[in-house]
């Protein structure tokens, strides 16, 4: 039988009406001949106001254990109540908390920002699979963890997305539905924009970027643990259908969640253009990358200043390039010079892990440091950091910022 993993989010499980409409979706899949597992976030808000009474009634002297275990009452609340529901409706029901000898997650000993013990975890997550295997549907609490002494931990905001992609990760299941409160991810904010339009899927490094900048729909650090074979989807429960059609998740594809460090292999030539003001001067940006894109020639990295825009280019485009910008600087006013600097040599480093590591770009840069290479430029994503630096200090680079992926 295929496992499904189903995540209801605080507003799924709102109130009692949506609570038995969730419940139902779960028994209906359950009745296709599927496994189904639920994970539960606490009912709509409870979280915060926990933490607001619990604020005010103890203010400073409130423990981080302490607030761990107050935190987590939603969820131990939610999961009770969610898979008595399920079995109102005619199928058995086990709800898994931290007290439950069956319970999976294991962590550190950090109350509120937990780390995920990966390998204890997916030991753990056997005894899952025995009670789904029984015909049962296991209801886990999302967000909570249990530290090396059996206390409760919290995986940090989003945890229930984290829950569901990592049981489903350690339990190959066939796929992870996450059911919220939106149709799944819309090409924008509808509440910003109306024209927004649904998608019909988008990568995981996509909505990592998407999640990590402000959208809501996901947590990005759940994104680490979805596996390429195992489908996922972002859909509304107001639909009342695990099957309903959402948002597929795709990926991640090779390579997207490997850490890697790759030297460029030709140099990469640079070119700084300036002029006065340039960052008040709208469509000076547009102009000097349309101007290579009509001649086919790729832009490696843009590096804007307030008088100064730096653009990276390969070294055998170098030239045409240089000409092309130089007559763009000649016929507009706000432009005053160019140049075509040294050979370059580009850096990438790639690791999922980047969006979790307070100081990585300090970790990067500072064995460079030590060993008198100059960074010409650097830039960074939520996974990603592109290190130039002159093109004759690059395999030296290139082998000093690989030891930080290890």
């Amino acid at each position: 039988m295929d496992l499904v993993v189903a995540k209801f989010g605080g507003t799924s499980v709102g109130n009692g009406e949506r609570i038995r409409k969730a419940a139902q979706s779960v028994v209906n899949e359950y009745m296709k001949g599927n496994q189904v597992l639920v994970v539960v976030s606490a009912v709509n808000k409870t979280t915060d106001e926990l933490i607001d009474l619990s604020d005010k009634a103890v203010g400073k002297g409130l423990t981080d254990k302490q607030k761990a275990e107050i935190m987590a009452m939603g969820e131990l609340t939610s999961i009770r109540l969610f898979a008595a529901t399920i079995e109102s409706l005619g199928v058995k029901s086990e709800f898994i908390d931290p007290y439950n000898e069956l319970w999976p997650i294991v962590t550190d000993s950090n109350p509120l920002e937990a780390k995920i013990d990966f390998s204890t975890t997916t030991k753990k997550a056997k005894g899952i699979k025995d009670l789904l295997n029984q015909g049962i549907i296991p209801v886990v609490c999302g967000f909570l963890g249990k530290g090396p002494s059996g206390e409760i931990t919290t995986l940090g905001r989003g945890g229930s997305d984290v829950t569901a992609f990592l049981l489903g990760h350690c339990l190959n299941a066939k796929e992870v539905v996450i059911v919220t409160d939106v149709d799944g991810v819309m090409s924008t904010d509808p509440n910003k924009i109306e024209e927004a339009e649904l998608l019909d899927k988008i990568s995981v490094e996509e909505m990592r970027d998407l999640a990590t900048h402000g959208a809501q729909v996901l947590h990005p650090h759940a994104l680490k643990y979805k596996d390429p074979l195992i489908n996922a989807k972002i859909i509304n429960f107001k639909n009342g259908d695990l099957s309903s059609k959402g948002t597929k998740i795709v990926g991640p594809f090779e390579g997207d969640m490997m850490k890697i460090a790759s030297l460029h292999d030709s140099p990469i030539s640079v070119i700084a253009i300036v002029g006065e003001d340039m960052l008040n001067k709208p469509g000076i940006l547009a102009d000097l990358t349309a101007c290579l894109a009509e001649d086919n020639i790729n832009i490696f990295g843009i590096s804007a200043g307030q008088n100064s825009i730096t653009i990276f280019v390969n070294k055998n485009e170098a030239d045409k390039a240089y000409h092309l910008l130089h007559n763009l600087v000649i016929e507009c006013d706000i432009l005053s010079s160019l140049s075509l600097g040294k050979d370059i040599a580009m850096i990438t480093l790639v690791s999922p892990e980047f969006i979790d590591t307070p100081g990585i770009i300090s970790n990067i840069t500072e064995p460079l440091r030590k060993n008198n290479i100059n960074i010409v430029e650097i830039s960074s994503s939520q996974t990603a950091v592109v290190v130039f630096v002159e093109w004759k200090d690059g395999e030296k680079a290139h082998e000093l910022v690989k030891e930080v992926l290890k």
